[in-house]
């Protein structure tokens, strides 16, 4: 067997639960991986990336509002911005109603992804949390909620988890790595830390990262 045969691919992503290009994102590498003919050798990774960090916990303000607030646009310019990403995603199989998304911090969603990756449940639990937050207008800065979606993915101990410290150093690197890399924008595609792309590309560009990748661990 050579070097070639057992070579894995380390892609990791960062992204935010809050970003609804990144769940368009995910949605896109999936399928990327599902035509790549090297799939099982390519180790997925999903960083934690914040868009709104100060985002106050608890406050279960309306997406459009916290926006208007928090950016100065007109509630008219924000209705059509959501209205032009929520038809992209439906291209994509997605559904995402602005009318029940809830502003919520994701500090805490993404200790939950990091606590679930040690089981082998990073996947799912993002899925979940897209699917929580942008389609059933679920509050995914409450506790409960997390606890209840991670239950549903087969997570165990997820109570436990978030109430201590787990998670708490893994999303304090990623984030300290994005700003090191000079993330500025997400969904950001890193395979072997030496290609990169940004945002929600189409499934070729995905596919042209995974071959890119692979080449470069020949050279």
């Amino acid at each position: 067997m050579t070097s070639t045969d057992i070579d894995v691919l380390q892609v990791e992503v960062w992204s935010d639960i809050a970003c609804p290009w990144c769940f368009i994102g995910k949605t896109r590498f999936a399928a990327a991986l599902e035509q790549f003919d090297r799939r099982d050798r390519v180790d997925v990774i999903w960083r934690s990336y914040q868009l709104s960090p100060e985002a106050p916990v608890g406050a279960r303000e309306r997406e459009l509002d916290a926006l208007v607030r928090m950016k100065g646009m007109a509630p008219e310019q924000v209705a059509g911005m959501f209205e032009h990403v929520a038809s992209i995603a439906k291209a994509d199989g997605l559904t995402i109603d602005f009318d029940t998304v809830v502003a919520a911090n994701t500090f805490d969603a993404h200790r939950l992804v990091h606590i679930a990756r040690k089981q082998g449940l990073a996947d799912e639990i993002l899925s979940a949390l897209f699917e929580a937050h942008f389609s059933d207008g679920r509050v995914v800065d409450d506790r409960d909620v997390l606890v209840e979606l991670a239950e549903r993915a087969g997570v165990t101990g997820a109570a436990d988890a978030l109430a201590g410290d787990a998670g708490l150093d893994e999303v304090r690197a990623d984030l300290a790595t994005a700003r090191e890399l000079q993330v500025t924008g997400v969904p950001f595609f890193v395979a072997g830390r030496r290609i990169a792309v940004s945002g929600a590309q189409p499934v070729p560009v995905l596919l042209q990262l995974l071959e890119q990748g692979f080449d470069a661990m020949r050279e």
